[in-house]
């Protein structure tokens, strides 16, 4: 299972969450969120992370300016709530938030089903399930996942990936590693639950 932990605000939480076997890296930038990173922030993380892990700005902007100043990050996707169409010249995947009801987006490479947006609300079950027979796209469940009723999540709904915010934090923005290990295990990734001494203290 493909798994993104969203909300990331450190270069430490990203290294941790990259060598723990995450598929995707999300950051936020949006001044409406308590998890918002200035776009140097955004930049500093990016550039700590290696090459096979995806790195997705998360954006709710109306703004075709500041969608402009994302693309130039050159995130692997942009991840976006409103329907502004992408800046000519980005490269990377689109992933449209929609909501139960909505009808999917033609300009996207990938939906993402979440009314949360990392307040821990938990996911519609049967609008999940609905996405994944009738979508001609991927989806990605979101939506209050935390260690314990994620597999559970993946094994009714069967989505492209599953994504998780509030459910591996400490506090908005932190992540509990211990929680991150968990969650990963439980989607079926297997993260060193010892960490090396060196790897742990170069954080």
């Amino acid at each position: 299972m493909r798994v993104k932990i969203c909300g990331v605000t450190t270069v430490e939480d990203a290294k941790f969450i990259e060598s723990c076997g995450a598929d995707a890296l999300g950051v936020v930038i949006s001044d409406e969120s308590l998890r918002n990173v200035t776009f140097e922030r955004a930049g500093e993380i990016f550039s700590a992370l290696g090459p096979f892990i995806a790195k997705v700005v998360v954006t709710h902007t109306t703004s075709p300016e500041e969608l402009e100043r994302i693309a130039a990050l050159n995130p692997t996707a942009i991840q976006i709530s409103t329907d502004l169409p992408m800046p000519e010249g980005y490269r990377g995947s689109v992933i449209r938030v929609v909501k139960p009801g909505m009808t999917v987006p033609d300009s996207c490479d990938a939906v993402i089903l979440d009314e949360s947006r990392g307040c821990g609300i938990l996911y519609n079950d049967s609008a999940a399930k609905e996405f994944v027979r009738s979508a001609k796209v991927p989806l990605i469940l979101a939506g209050g996942l935390n260690p314990s009723n994620v597999a559970a999540a993946i094994d009714e709904v069967h989505p492209y990936a599953v994504d998780v915010c509030s459910g591996v934090e400490l506090r908005p923005g932190i992540k509990d590693k211990q929680k991150v290990m968990e969650f990963l295990k439980a989607c079926g990734k297997m993260p060193e639950l010892k960490l090396k001494s060196r790897y742990v203290n170069n954080l």
